[in-house]
């Protein structure tokens, strides 16, 4: 039999160190017909992931885009659960976006995204950017409107599913949108320069 060299590494927590629940409130998508060249996962010559952390950025083809969303992130949530059996098992990686809004601009969004292989973006309360979607695996995604009633609110739901290896990677990369490039807010603090104060 094959000997395969253990990557389980230790996992240790300090005690006090908080873990900020959520996810913040601009999320990023792009459909996959427009991703010119993906990040990577670092991977052994066996071919499992060596880090959860994708290595590159996100290459779109010309005059392409990333869009957001802005959602209330009180009622949005990122999950992943395993699915399958050994030695296939995988995850399901889920978005649950609430987008605080019914206008003619959240409807055509939504009837879009209903037909479109889309990946998402979303940050972590970390600052963390983490991925939904990916080459391998098509995303799904349903939408819904709520138009409320009385004091409960109206909104659009959307709802996304997508296998992956791993839970939501890492992605430390640039993101390209019609507003600018934007890093994740643990990148962006790291590349800002540091002023030593005068003595």
């Amino acid at each position: 039999m094959r000997e395969c060299p253990a990557l389980q590494k230790s996992l240790d927590w300090c005690d006090g160190v908080p873990q900020y629940p959520g996810i913040r409130r601009r999320i990023y998508s792009c459909n996959k017909n427009l991703i010119a060249k993906w990040p990577t996962l670092p991977r052994d010559n066996y071919g499992r992931p060596t880090s959860a952390k994708y290595v590159g950025d996100f290459e779109l083809v010309a005059d392409a885009k990333w869009q957001y969303v802005d959602i209330n992130p009180d009622k949005s949530k990122l999950t992943s659960e395993p699915q399958g059996e050994a030695p296939s098992q995988t995850q399901l990686n889920k978005l649950e976006l609430l987008h605080n809004g019914v206008d003619d601009e959240a409807t055509l969004a939504a009837g879009y995204l209903n037909n479109s292989d889309t990946v998402y973006i979303v940050e972590d309360m970390a600052g963390n950017f983490r991925v939904v979607g990916n080459e391998k695996w098509p995303t799904k995604t349903t939408t819904s409107q709520d138009n409320g009633q009385g004091t409960s609110p109206a909104g659009t739901t959307i709802n996304v599913e997508v296998t992956d290896e791993l839970a939501a990677p890492f992605y430390e990369g640039v993101v390209e949108t019609e507003d600018g490039d934007v890093y994740s807010s643990k990148v962006a603090a790291s590349q800002t320069p540091q002023v030593n104060p005068s003595h």
